[in-house]
Protein backbone atom coordinates (compact mmCIF):
# COMPACT_ATOMS: atom_id res chain seq x y z
CA UNK A 1 0.00 0.00 0.00
CA UNK A 2 1.30 3.43 -0.73
CA UNK A 3 2.45 5.57 2.39
CA UNK A 4 0.08 8.34 3.46
CA UNK A 5 1.51 11.66 4.25
CA UNK A 6 -0.12 14.61 6.68
CA UNK A 7 1.53 18.09 6.15
CA UNK A 8 1.16 21.47 8.06
CA UNK A 9 2.69 24.85 8.24
CA UNK A 10 2.68 26.42 11.69
CA UNK A 11 3.87 29.50 13.09
CA UNK A 12 4.76 33.13 10.89
CA UNK A 13 4.14 32.56 7.07
CA UNK A 14 7.50 32.58 5.13
CA UNK A 15 8.01 33.00 1.14
CA UNK A 16 8.83 29.75 0.28
CA UNK A 17 6.48 27.48 2.25
CA UNK A 18 4.06 26.99 -0.76
CA UNK A 19 7.54 25.81 -2.74
CA UNK A 20 8.60 23.54 -0.19
CA UNK A 21 4.80 21.94 0.04
CA UNK A 22 5.05 22.12 -3.58
CA UNK A 23 8.44 19.84 -3.64
CA UNK A 24 7.39 17.51 -0.70
CA UNK A 25 4.17 16.76 -2.49
CA UNK A 26 4.78 16.68 -6.15
CA UNK A 27 7.80 14.41 -5.50
CA UNK A 28 5.98 12.04 -3.23
CA UNK A 29 3.40 11.55 -5.79
CA UNK A 30 5.39 11.23 -8.77
CA UNK A 31 8.72 9.07 -7.76
CA UNK A 32 7.37 7.27 -4.30
CA UNK A 33 3.69 6.88 -5.00
CA UNK A 34 2.62 8.90 -1.83
CA UNK A 35 -0.85 10.23 -1.45
CA UNK A 36 -0.63 13.45 0.75
CA UNK A 37 -3.18 15.75 2.81
CA UNK A 38 -2.67 18.97 4.59
CA UNK A 39 -4.11 20.08 7.79
CA UNK A 40 -5.27 23.65 7.60
CA UNK A 41 -4.13 26.35 9.87
CA UNK A 42 -0.89 24.40 11.33
CA UNK A 43 -1.28 22.28 14.58
CA UNK A 44 -5.28 23.46 14.70
CA UNK A 45 -6.42 21.96 12.08
CA UNK A 46 -4.52 19.08 12.70
CA UNK A 47 -6.22 19.15 16.32
CA UNK A 48 -9.53 20.10 14.57
CA UNK A 49 -9.41 17.44 11.96
CA UNK A 50 -9.59 20.12 8.83
CA UNK A 51 -7.82 18.37 6.16
CA UNK A 52 -7.71 18.87 2.39
CA UNK A 53 -6.70 16.59 0.10
CA UNK A 54 -3.43 17.65 -1.81
CA UNK A 55 -2.76 15.98 -4.92
CA UNK A 56 -0.81 17.69 -8.46
CA UNK A 57 -4.02 19.78 -9.76
CA UNK A 58 -3.59 21.91 -6.80
CA UNK A 59 0.11 21.85 -5.66
CA UNK A 60 0.79 22.82 -9.26
CA UNK A 61 1.07 26.89 -10.09
CA UNK A 62 2.02 27.36 -6.26
CA UNK A 63 5.88 27.32 -6.58
CA UNK A 64 5.79 31.20 -6.86
CA UNK A 65 3.08 32.05 -4.55
CA UNK A 66 3.91 34.01 -1.29
CA UNK A 67 2.10 32.67 2.06
CA UNK A 68 0.96 29.35 2.55
CA UNK A 69 -2.27 27.41 0.86
CA UNK A 70 -2.75 25.27 4.15
CA UNK A 71 -2.90 28.57 6.43
CA UNK A 72 -1.05 28.52 9.49
CA UNK A 73 -1.17 29.81 12.75
CA UNK A 74 0.84 29.88 16.07
CA UNK A 75 -0.86 27.67 18.24
CA UNK A 76 1.01 24.94 20.35
CA UNK A 77 -0.40 21.25 21.10
CA UNK A 78 0.15 21.58 25.04
CA UNK A 79 -1.26 24.97 25.12
CA UNK A 80 -4.28 25.21 22.76
CA UNK A 81 -7.13 27.84 23.32
CA UNK A 82 -9.65 25.69 23.52
CA UNK A 83 -13.84 27.37 24.41
CA UNK A 84 -12.21 29.81 26.38
CA UNK A 85 -9.24 27.52 28.12
CA UNK A 86 -6.12 26.84 27.29
CA UNK A 87 -5.67 23.12 27.48
CA UNK A 88 -3.24 20.29 26.53
CA UNK A 89 -5.08 19.01 23.14
CA UNK A 90 -1.57 16.55 22.46
CA UNK A 91 -3.48 13.55 22.86
CA UNK A 92 -6.32 14.73 20.66
CA UNK A 93 -3.52 15.14 17.71
CA UNK A 94 -2.28 11.66 18.38
CA UNK A 95 -5.53 10.69 18.19
CA UNK A 96 -6.45 12.46 14.84
CA UNK A 97 -2.85 11.10 13.10
CA UNK A 98 -3.80 7.58 13.95
CA UNK A 99 -7.32 7.86 12.63
CA UNK A 100 -6.02 8.98 9.18
CA UNK A 101 -3.55 5.97 9.45
CA UNK A 102 -0.50 8.62 8.70
CA UNK A 103 2.80 6.87 8.06
CA UNK A 104 4.25 10.63 8.70
CA UNK A 105 3.45 14.04 9.46
CA UNK A 106 5.31 16.43 7.90
CA UNK A 107 5.49 20.06 10.25
CA UNK A 108 6.96 23.11 8.09
CA UNK A 109 8.11 26.54 10.72
CA UNK A 110 10.36 27.92 13.12
CA UNK A 111 12.05 27.26 16.29
CA UNK A 112 8.60 26.60 18.05
CA UNK A 113 7.70 24.21 15.45
CA UNK A 114 10.54 22.27 15.73
CA UNK A 115 10.10 21.93 19.64
CA UNK A 116 6.23 20.90 19.18
CA UNK A 117 7.38 18.42 16.72
CA UNK A 118 9.95 16.78 18.73
CA UNK A 119 6.62 16.46 21.69
CA UNK A 120 4.81 14.84 19.20
CA UNK A 121 7.65 12.54 18.28
CA UNK A 122 8.27 11.89 21.76
CA UNK A 123 4.38 10.38 22.07
CA UNK A 124 5.46 7.84 19.17
CA UNK A 125 4.45 10.10 16.12
CA UNK A 126 6.32 10.06 13.12
CA UNK A 127 7.47 13.04 12.55
CA UNK A 128 9.66 14.90 10.16
CA UNK A 129 10.32 18.57 9.68
CA UNK A 130 11.94 21.60 7.30
CA UNK A 131 13.87 25.03 8.60
CA UNK A 132 11.33 27.69 7.96
CA UNK A 133 11.90 31.44 9.14
CA UNK A 134 12.98 34.77 7.88
CA UNK A 135 14.98 35.24 10.88
CA UNK A 136 17.62 32.48 9.91
CA UNK A 137 17.64 31.41 13.57
CA UNK A 138 16.81 27.90 13.25
CA UNK A 139 19.81 25.69 14.38
CA UNK A 140 21.43 22.86 12.89
CA UNK A 141 21.18 24.60 9.75
CA UNK A 142 23.19 26.12 7.43
CA UNK A 143 20.13 28.33 6.14
CA UNK A 144 16.28 28.84 6.56
CA UNK A 145 13.75 29.08 3.45
CA UNK A 146 12.10 32.49 3.77
CA UNK A 147 15.36 34.66 4.76
CA UNK A 148 16.73 35.17 1.44
CA UNK A 149 13.19 36.77 0.68
CA UNK A 150 13.47 38.63 3.56
CA UNK A 151 16.42 39.60 3.27
CA UNK A 152 15.86 41.09 -0.41
CA UNK A 153 12.95 43.24 0.78
CA UNK A 154 14.99 45.08 3.74
CA UNK A 155 18.12 45.79 1.65
CA UNK A 156 15.52 46.92 -1.57
CA UNK A 157 14.37 49.22 2.00
CA UNK A 158 17.54 50.63 3.12
CA UNK A 159 18.21 51.57 -0.38
CA UNK A 160 14.97 53.46 -1.58
CA UNK A 161 15.60 55.22 2.19
CA UNK A 162 18.93 56.59 0.95
CA UNK A 163 17.24 59.00 -1.08
CA UNK A 164 15.26 60.42 1.50
CA UNK A 165 17.71 60.56 4.25
CA UNK A 166 20.59 62.50 1.78
CA UNK A 167 17.61 65.18 0.34
CA UNK A 168 16.58 66.11 4.08
CA UNK A 169 19.65 65.84 5.97
CA UNK A 170 18.32 63.26 8.15
CA UNK A 171 19.23 59.89 10.36
CA UNK A 172 16.76 57.32 9.30
CA UNK A 173 15.53 54.34 11.34
CA UNK A 174 15.33 51.08 9.35
CA UNK A 175 13.68 48.64 11.97
CA UNK A 176 14.20 44.76 10.88
CA UNK A 177 12.61 41.74 12.00
CA UNK A 178 14.62 39.55 14.69
CA UNK A 179 13.58 39.58 18.47
CA UNK A 180 16.80 37.04 19.44
CA UNK A 181 18.78 37.20 16.77
CA UNK A 182 20.24 39.50 14.08
CA UNK A 183 21.09 37.86 10.70
CA UNK A 184 18.55 39.93 8.97
CA UNK A 185 19.35 43.42 10.30
CA UNK A 186 23.16 42.58 9.45
CA UNK A 187 22.51 41.51 6.04
CA UNK A 188 20.28 44.08 4.77
CA UNK A 189 22.39 46.67 6.72
CA UNK A 190 26.31 45.17 5.08
CA UNK A 191 23.89 44.83 1.45
CA UNK A 192 22.37 47.87 1.90
CA UNK A 193 25.16 50.09 2.76
CA UNK A 194 23.54 50.69 6.15
CA UNK A 195 25.81 53.13 8.37
CA UNK A 196 24.96 51.89 11.74
CA UNK A 197 23.99 48.19 12.16
CA UNK A 198 22.63 47.73 15.65
CA UNK A 199 21.78 43.29 16.43
CA UNK A 200 20.54 41.63 19.88
CA UNK A 201 23.79 39.90 19.66
CA UNK A 202 26.05 42.89 20.63
CA UNK A 203 24.46 45.54 23.00
CA UNK A 204 24.99 48.99 21.73
CA UNK A 205 26.27 52.32 23.35
CA UNK A 206 24.34 55.17 22.17
CA UNK A 207 27.37 57.34 22.95
CA UNK A 208 29.52 55.44 20.41
CA UNK A 209 26.46 55.42 17.89
CA UNK A 210 26.06 59.31 18.41
CA UNK A 211 29.78 59.90 18.13
CA UNK A 212 30.07 58.09 15.23
CA UNK A 213 27.15 59.83 13.14
CA UNK A 214 28.51 63.38 14.13
CA UNK A 215 32.14 61.85 12.51
CA UNK A 216 29.99 61.21 9.28
CA UNK A 217 28.53 64.60 9.99
CA UNK A 218 31.75 66.31 10.19
CA UNK A 219 33.68 65.06 7.42
CA UNK A 220 30.28 66.36 5.45
CA UNK A 221 27.73 63.33 5.28
CA UNK A 222 24.85 65.03 6.52
CA UNK A 223 22.72 61.89 6.71
CA UNK A 224 22.75 58.36 8.64
CA UNK A 225 21.47 55.17 7.71
CA UNK A 226 21.00 52.84 10.77
CA UNK A 227 19.63 48.89 10.58
CA UNK A 228 18.03 48.02 14.25
CA UNK A 229 17.05 44.61 15.00
CA UNK A 230 13.61 44.94 16.97
CA UNK A 231 15.68 42.90 19.89
CA UNK A 232 18.63 45.41 19.60
CA UNK A 233 19.53 46.28 23.31
CA UNK A 234 21.91 49.08 24.43
CA UNK A 235 23.99 47.64 26.99
CA UNK A 236 21.90 49.10 30.05
CA UNK A 237 18.41 47.46 29.13
CA UNK A 238 20.42 44.50 28.33
CA UNK A 239 22.18 43.97 31.57
CA UNK A 240 18.36 44.27 32.94
CA UNK A 241 16.72 42.01 30.47
CA UNK A 242 19.75 39.53 31.79
CA UNK A 243 18.73 39.95 35.15
CA UNK A 244 14.96 39.48 34.01
CA UNK A 245 15.36 36.18 32.53
CA UNK A 246 17.32 35.12 35.29
CA UNK A 247 14.62 36.09 37.56
CA UNK A 248 12.19 34.21 35.61
CA UNK A 249 13.99 31.23 35.71
CA UNK A 250 14.01 31.24 39.44
CA UNK A 251 9.98 32.27 39.45
CA UNK A 252 10.83 35.66 40.93
CA UNK A 253 9.29 37.03 37.90
CA UNK A 254 6.46 36.49 35.42
CA UNK A 255 7.39 35.80 31.77
CA UNK A 256 7.08 39.16 30.37
CA UNK A 257 4.95 40.05 27.41
CA UNK A 258 5.84 39.02 24.21
CA UNK A 259 5.54 43.13 22.96
CA UNK A 260 7.73 44.13 25.33
CA UNK A 261 10.44 45.25 22.72
CA UNK A 262 8.06 47.66 20.98
CA UNK A 263 8.87 51.41 21.37
CA UNK A 264 12.71 50.48 21.24
CA UNK A 265 13.74 51.87 17.94
CA UNK A 266 11.18 55.21 18.66
CA UNK A 267 13.36 55.49 21.97
CA UNK A 268 16.60 54.88 20.16
CA UNK A 269 15.30 57.41 17.37
CA UNK A 270 14.43 59.75 19.87
CA UNK A 271 17.46 59.84 21.96
CA UNK A 272 20.09 60.29 18.80
CA UNK A 273 18.16 63.43 18.02
CA UNK A 274 19.31 64.68 21.01
CA UNK A 275 22.93 63.78 21.13
CA UNK A 276 23.50 64.10 17.51
CA UNK A 277 20.79 67.40 16.94
CA UNK A 278 19.85 65.99 13.82
CA UNK A 279 16.20 65.01 12.87
CA UNK A 280 15.68 61.25 13.03
CA UNK A 281 12.77 59.42 11.69
CA UNK A 282 11.57 56.01 11.83
CA UNK A 283 10.66 53.37 9.69
CA UNK A 284 9.46 49.55 10.94
CA UNK A 285 9.31 47.65 7.77
CA UNK A 286 7.01 44.63 10.41
CA UNK A 287 4.97 42.17 8.15
CA UNK A 288 6.30 43.97 4.95
CA UNK A 289 9.06 41.24 5.06
CA UNK A 290 7.16 38.25 5.40
CA UNK A 291 5.05 39.25 2.36
CA UNK A 292 5.41 38.76 -1.40
CA UNK A 293 6.81 35.80 -3.73
CA UNK A 294 9.59 34.07 -2.52
CA UNK A 295 13.07 34.96 -4.37
CA UNK A 296 14.98 32.39 -7.19
CA UNK A 297 17.24 31.21 -4.29
CA UNK A 298 14.85 30.47 -1.29
CA UNK A 299 12.20 28.87 -4.36
CA UNK A 300 15.05 26.29 -5.09
CA UNK A 301 16.00 25.87 -1.01
CA UNK A 302 12.52 24.71 -0.46
CA UNK A 303 11.96 22.49 -3.36
CA UNK A 304 15.53 20.93 -2.99
CA UNK A 305 14.63 20.52 0.82
CA UNK A 306 11.23 19.35 -0.02
CA UNK A 307 12.00 16.61 -2.62
CA UNK A 308 14.90 15.36 0.14
CA UNK A 309 11.99 15.39 2.36
CA UNK A 310 10.18 12.60 0.56
CA UNK A 311 12.89 10.73 -0.09
CA UNK A 312 13.49 10.27 3.72
CA UNK A 313 10.15 9.49 4.38
CA UNK A 314 10.31 6.71 1.84
CA UNK A 315 13.34 5.35 3.53
CA UNK A 316 11.48 5.22 6.63
CA UNK A 317 13.37 7.77 8.19
CA UNK A 318 11.55 9.95 10.78
CA UNK A 319 12.32 11.79 13.85
CA UNK A 320 14.33 14.69 12.16
CA UNK A 321 14.36 17.98 10.68
CA UNK A 322 15.62 17.67 6.79
CA UNK A 323 19.21 20.83 7.52
CA UNK A 324 20.83 22.04 4.25
CA UNK A 325 23.95 21.83 4.22
CA UNK A 326 26.09 23.51 1.59
CA UNK A 327 24.58 22.01 -1.88
CA UNK A 328 23.01 19.15 0.33
CA UNK A 329 21.16 18.24 2.93
CA UNK A 330 21.23 15.86 6.03
CA UNK A 331 18.34 14.66 8.15
CA UNK A 332 19.14 16.10 12.15
CA UNK A 333 18.01 14.68 15.11
CA UNK A 334 14.44 16.60 16.77
CA UNK A 335 16.36 16.83 20.12
CA UNK A 336 19.56 18.71 18.14
CA UNK A 337 17.55 21.25 16.92
CA UNK A 338 14.43 22.25 19.18
CA UNK A 339 15.05 24.87 21.76
CA UNK A 340 18.02 26.21 20.43
CA UNK A 341 18.69 29.11 18.65
CA UNK A 342 21.38 30.29 15.51
CA UNK A 343 22.74 33.22 16.86
CA UNK A 344 25.04 35.32 14.78
CA UNK A 345 28.80 34.50 15.91
CA UNK A 346 31.00 37.47 16.75
CA UNK A 347 33.81 36.16 14.79
CA UNK A 348 31.11 35.91 11.70
CA UNK A 349 32.67 36.82 8.54
CA UNK A 350 29.76 39.49 7.79
CA UNK A 351 30.57 41.31 11.48
CA UNK A 352 34.51 41.42 10.57
CA UNK A 353 33.40 42.74 6.87
CA UNK A 354 30.95 45.65 7.93
CA UNK A 355 33.77 46.56 10.56
CA UNK A 356 36.29 47.01 7.89
CA UNK A 357 33.94 48.85 5.91
CA UNK A 358 33.65 51.48 8.80
CA UNK A 359 30.16 50.80 9.77
CA UNK A 360 29.62 51.31 13.18
CA UNK A 361 27.73 48.41 15.41
CA UNK A 362 27.15 50.18 18.44
CA UNK A 363 30.19 48.47 20.34
CA UNK A 364 33.17 50.21 20.12
CA UNK A 365 34.66 53.60 18.18
CA UNK A 366 34.77 52.60 14.56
Amino acid sequence: MSKLIGMLTAGGDSPGLNAALRGIGKSAIEDYDMQIIGFRDGFRGLMENRIIRLDNELLSGILTLGGTILGTSRDKPHRMVVGGKVLDMTDVIVENYHRHHLDTLVCLGGGGTQKNALRLAQKGLKIVTLPKTIDNDVAMTDTTFGFDSALSIATEAIDRLHSTAHSHHRIIVVEVMGHKVGWLALGAGLAGGADVILIPEIPYDIEMISEAILKRSRRGKRFSIVSVAEGALSKEAYTSAQKDETDKKSGKKETENPDHLHGNTMQLAKKLEELTGLEARVTILGHLQRGGAPSAADRILATRLGTACAKLISEGVSGVMVAATGESFKPVPLEDVAGKTKYVPLDHQWIESARRVGTCLGDRDT
